[in-house]
């Protein structure tokens, strides 16, 4: 869903009908300021500057997207008639919410990596109809996005793997169905099911819920036999273990907790007109 729909649809949950209070709101123009009342990373330009077209509304940006702000800092001022700006109100506030939220609780784990060349990558471990947008505020916090859907790639879990018989058969038969250009990978549980994988042919390999000194021992048997394979390095990933999970020496670190355990900063829009 491009940027434009989806704000079409944000806006329409929570007009509906129409905004009541602009039936009787003075015709005259406003401005308000999104104050920030915590610190943070900000997030969702691009769907407020949609929204801002949708309503007619002007904005004018103190702190751009990926930009650090701080507690009392303006992020933004916006220009319009009294009933378009309120009516618009909430869902601005909820997009630009939701995206600086996650961009927050991105960036430190980010910084955590600094210095490694390990990767950080989000999962599909995003709430329904949010993917886009949700993995889009991963990127301002500096993370990477893992595949957005089933069609990007073809990825083997437990699931998979527990109903296939053949897996070489199946890794030869898969490259014959699926789009030259697509990657095969193959979550495995133990070193042994690494090997296995690379073995067969996959392109990227994920360490799944590994012991560090495991997944050193996968790394050594990729780099000795399969050198272009990539690793990924998944499971219980915290902001305390992710240095140490990335000196194993895997290509990136992928972690769910970067969207869903993200918690809401304070923002607030004041009129000041």
């Amino acid at each position: 869903m491009i940027i434009q729909e989806f704000v079409k649809e944000v806006l329409l949950e929570d007009i509906g009908r129409g905004d009541l209070f602009g039936r009787v709101a003075p015709k005259k123009e406003a401005t308000a300021h999104i104050v920030a009342k915590s610190e943070g990373i900000v997030a969702g330009q691009p769907y407020l500057e949609a929204l801002a077209q949708f309503c007619n509304l002007r904005l004018y940006w103190f702190k751009r997207d990926g930009e650090t702000f701080e507690k009392g800092e303006d992020i933004l001022k916006i220009e319009g008639l009294a009933a378009d700006l309120l009516a618009a109100e909430r869902t601005l506030l909820n997009m630009l919410l939701h995206a600086s939220s996650i961009a927050t609780q991105v960036r430190p784990y980010v910084k955590a990596l600094e210095g490694t060349g390990v990767l950080l990558l989000d999962t599909r471990k995003t709430r329904p109809m949010l993917r886009n947008f949700e993995k889009y505020a991963v990127r301002i916090g500096g993370a990477v996005n893992h595949r957005m859907g089933l069609d990007d790639a073809l990825m083997l879990k437990d699931t998979h793997l527990s109903l296939i018989d053949d897996l070489p058969g199946f890794i030869e038969e898969a490259r014959r169905q699926i789009p030259f250009t697509t990657k095969i990978e193959i979550e495995c549980e133990s070193v042994d099911a690494a090997a296995q994988a690379m073995d067969v042919g996959a392109d990227i390999v994920m360490c799944d819920n590994m012991a560090p000194d495991e997944i050193r021992q996968v790394v050594l048997y990729r780099d000795a036999n399969y050198p272009g394979v990539l690793l990924e390095a998944s499971g219980n990933v915290t902001i305390d273990n992710i240095r140490d999970i990335a000196a194993t020496g895997v290509d990136a670190i992928s972690s769910g907790a970067i969207i869903h355990q993200s918690r809401w900063i304070d923002l607030s829009m004041k009129i000041v007109t």
